[in-house]
């Protein structure tokens, strides 16, 4: 993935964490995931493989594509 898709997608995420009031502690323990992962995900470090984007849509009650949307 691009450096420009890991960034909309960690803009995204961060967005929709802090909409909720969530630390990342929060959302790594509701993703069942590691905190540093959501760390380097929202600071694109990482690649973000699509079953764990969709995890996070699903998540947030949104679809991918709009991980995309303005």
């Amino acid at each position: 993935m691009s450096q420009v898709g890991r960034k909309i997608i960690a803009n995204k995420v961060k967005y929709l964490r802090e909409q909720k009031n969530m630390k990342r502690e929060e959302l790594s323990l509701a993703l069942n995931c590691d905190n540093s992962y959501i760390s380097k995900l929202e600071k694109c470090r990482v690649n973000i493989p699509i079953d764990r984007l969709e995890d996070i849509a699903n998540f947030f009650g949104i679809e991918i594509k709009e991980f995309f949307l303005s």
